[in-house]
């Protein structure tokens, strides 16, 4: 990792589309039930991050292709190291919703 990475931003529409090129992948909403119903991407799961440790009941292979978003890129961050630390080998942090440019369904 490179010492600027940090402060590379992430790219919600380029993580979409890598969703959607992705064979098997599941694009996760780790925002609260409330604001997914508000709107959201279509395809994606939701699964608050205060619920995450369900995701081994959601999502049973852990080799998965995980894509997760949240609203700015905070929960999705702290969503992907538990993920990681549940033994998720394939996660992306692809950042928040507000900085989305597609279509949210609700």
């Amino acid at each position: 990792m490179g010492l600027l990475n940090f402060l590379k931003t992430k790219d919600i529409n380029a993580g979409v589309k890598d969703f959607q090129a992705t064979k098997g992948a599941v694009l996760l909403d780790v925002r609260t039930a409330g604001e997914y119903a508000e709107g959201h991407i279509e395809n994606s799961l939701n699964l608050p991050l205060q619920n995450i440790e369900q995701a081994v009941s959601v999502i049973k292979d852990k080799n998965t292709p995980l894509f997760v978003h949240c609203r700015s890129g905070g929960r999705s961050a702290s969503a992907t190291a538990a993920l990681k630390k549940m033994g998720y080998t394939n996660v992306s942090d692809i950042g928040g919703i507000m900085s989305y440019n597609g279509k949210v369904v609700k």
